[in-house]
């Protein structure tokens, strides 16, 4: 206990300078501004499709393929460096960068220039949330790490309802390019503050038993205890089935309510973002609260959570691609985004603490690897395509014929997930 109060104490020294709780609100503001700027494009999708005349198919490559090839490959390199270096100094210099590749697709004027500034976004925000998360792992103890989780995932929520009523707005009052610039301006400034909002942790300071992580972690090591551990693994590719629903929805939900429910811009800016914020932003609290009870005394709840939740989501995902007007559909769509997202703070919190200290940001990025190639890189990508593909055949409402098409995927990732439960389940019994 002497030892571990030690580690704990110097593992906290810059943190009592800084409180845990002002490290995890920097970090959860840099992860909104970093969904924020994800958004923006999907948000913004039908002036942006007016004025540089690109196709569903082509915006999906926007906010899948293209950017995915960046966010997921690169996050590999760039953890295995931060979890050797500072992982504070690595987090700031790619928030800089992601938020000047924002600022520049407010300047681009063709297709080509447009999908090279997404590239660069994907390839700053790569550096973005693995060093997030094991920073947090490195703040808070066990047992009050899935609330700090759930909280740090309202980054999404709040960045998606910013960027529909900010994005919105400005767009509306302005031009879609002033959204950019203005927002990316933001996280610049963001950038520059960070290293003195957050301190660098020592790895492993609040872990129950902490272990010796003088040296750095082999990258090869590291990369096969992942995928050679199938809770690890199971936990994303889990995840990776259900993003593929949540991407797909997400990159098109806004097109689809104005397109095809009637929805203008100025109602999208008010009602949609309530529904991001009271949805989503509720899914995760919730989900994060709940973590921390029901795995007191099972791990097996890191599975079990997100297969109930997905089960409950799905009739009503169904009811919302049907509903026949925009009021329905959102109330729908509320109880959809509440249910979508209990995923993500469990294989969060699940990986963060199967992996040692000194491996938490090349897991983390591990994780992310495979849950968005999944999800922000194909999930996009299918639903765009199929949207013209559908149109090509004189199809009227071919983006809801296509969102349908992602019903499969809600029961893909229900079964990985009880897979999960059932290898917890053996773990604990051998243990």
């Amino acid at each position: 206990m002497a030892v571990q109060a030690e580690q704990f104490g110097n593992g906290m020294t810059g943190a009592r300078r800084r409180s845990p709780g002002l490290i995890l609100t920097s970090l959860t503001f840099v992860y909104v501004l970093n969904f924020l700027d994800r958004q923006l494009l999907a948000i913004l999708a039908k002036p942006i499709q007016d004025e540089l005349q690109i196709s569903d198919g082509q915006l999906g490559l926007l906010g899948g393929l293209y950017f995915a090839a960046f966010y997921c490959f690169i996050a590999i390199p760039v953890s295995w460096l931060a979890d050797r270096t500072n992982r504070v100094a690595v987090l700031s210099l790619a928030c800089g960068i992601w938020s000047a590749a924002t600022m520049a697709c407010g300047f681009a004027r063709t297709y080509p220039q447009l999908a090279l500034a997404r590239m660069t976004v994907g390839f700053g925000e790569a550096g973005g949330v693995p060093p997030s998360y094991a920073l947090i792992t490195d703040t808070f103890p066990p047992g009050r790490r899935g609330m700090a989780f759930g909280i740090y995932n309202l980054g999404p929520p709040i960045g998606a309802a910013l960027g529909i009523s900010l994005g919105a707005s400005i767009a509306a009052a302005f031009d879609w390019r002033d959204a950019f610039i203005a927002i990316g301006a933001v996280g610049i400034v963001t950038a520059l503050a960070l290293p003195f909002l957050v301190p660098e942790p020592v790895k492993g300071a609040t872990d129950a038993n902490p272990i010796d992580v003088a040296g750095p972690a082999p990258f090869w090591g590291t990369v096969k205890s992942f995928f050679g551990n199938p809770v690890m693994s199971l936990a994303a590719f889990g995840g990776g089935a259900t993003q593929f629903v949540t991407y797909g929805l997400g990159n098109f939900a806004v097109l689809f309510l104005m397109r095809e429910k009637g929805m203008s811009l100025s109602e999208v800016a008010i009602w949609y973002a309530l529904v991001i914020v009271i949805g989503m932003g509720g899914g995760m609290l919730a989900s994060g609260r709940i973590i921390d009870r029901v795995t007191r005394t099972s791990r097996r709840g890191f599975a079990t959570l997100p297969a109930i939740s997905l089960g409950i989501a799905l009739p009503f995902y169904l009811a919302f691609v049907w509903a026949p007007s925009w009021p329905l559909a959102l109330m729908l769509l509320t109880v959809v985004m509440f249910f979508n997202y209990f995923y993500l703070s469990c294989s969060v919190t699940l990986v963060q603490e199967e992996s040692a200290p000194n491996q938490r940001v090349l897991a983390g990025a591990l994780l992310l690897l495979v849950m968005n190639f999944i999800g922000l890189g194909l999930g996009p990508t299918w639903v765009g395509q199929l949207s013209d593909w559908f149109a090509a055949r004189g199809t009227t409402n071919g983006l809801q014929l296509a969102l349908y098409t992602l019903t499969p995927f809600y029961l893909i990732a229900i079964a990985l997930f009880m897979r999960l439960a059932r290898t917890i389940d053996r773990r604990e019994a051998r243990a």
